[in-house]
């Protein structure tokens, strides 16, 4: 999929972008550190505004109707958000950053000199995150119905029995390593230009941080895009311990049904 077009009149502020980013930002892009920490920088900053919600749900009644567990307690605390953004910092910084630094030396990529199309963007986008479902599927299912793999990697993530958005990634060193090298390889597998693996890995970690929300809102993803469980659907699995396996769509539970309604 990687291949670029030979012409790109149609998007010239497309080409033009790359072309800047390339010229200033090459050997970022290309460092082996730049994937694991865009993931987690992405995540806290996606988060941020939820922080927000949830300090206004002491104050407002509009935002605490948005809350989809609202009889079950009030919002996460200052201080949980504060626990748990050391957790995660520090299983990024012992665990994850090395480690995807070898798999990103390993896999050795390349900054084409083109951009891809608007088509091309699309496609690849769309092709990762049907990819990445589909393996995290396999891979959540597995982590539940393994005893061994539940005590030892995914158990750390059930604490959270009602989820806010920054327990998204409050998992074990190796779950969160596991999440992201699925992240990786599903742009490496399918060949995607670095652009399009940018835009992937973006809409990637906002759906993961909307899931755990705790909010289903007026303007929630889901509500536009119905093959999206988004938070109630995730927030069911995380209630029962069981279900809803897949992380964004609902296809893959509706087939082998374990979707709860």
């Amino acid at each position: 999929m990687n291949e670029p077009s030979a012409a790109h009149g149609g998007e010239p502020l497309l080409q033009e972008t790359w072309e800047c980013v390339r010229a200033a930002q090459e050997e970022i892009l290309l460092s082996p550190y730049l994937p694991a920490s865009c993931a987690f920088l992405i995540h806290v900053l996606l988060c941020a505004p939820f922080l927000a919600l949830d300090a206004l749900g002491s104050v407002s009644l509009r935002v605490r109707s948005w809350r989809i567990a609202a009889g079950s307690g009030p919002p996460p605390s200052l201080r949980q958000w504060g626990d748990c953004f050391w957790r995660v910092l520090s299983r990024y910084l012992g665990t994850v950053l090395p480690a995807t630094a070898v798999f990103q030396t390993l896999r050795s990529p390349t900054v084409p000199e083109l951009a891809p199309s608007c088509w091309q963007l699309f496609v690849e986008v769309f092709a990762c995150c049907l990819l990445f479902d589909t393996l995290f599927f396999i891979w959540h299912l597995s982590m539940h119905r393994v005893p061994w793999l539940y005590r030892n990697i995914h158990q750390p993530h059930h604490h959270h029995h009602i989820p806010f958005a920054l327990a998204a990634q409050d998992s074990s060193s190796a779950e969160l390593l596991s999440l992201l090298l699925l992240a990786l390889s599903s742009a490496w597998v399918l060949g995607c230009h670095p652009l399009s693996e940018v835009f992937f890995h973006l809409i990637n970690t906002w759906l993961a941080v909307e899931d755990h929300c705790g909010y289903d809102m007026p303007w929630s993803l889901r509500r536009l895009l119905p093959c999206l469980g988004g938070a109630p659907h995730h927030q069911a699995h995380h209630s029962v311990n069981s279900g809803n396996y897949a992380p964004y769509f609902t296809h893959w539970d509706h087939l082998f049904g374990t979707h709860l309604s």
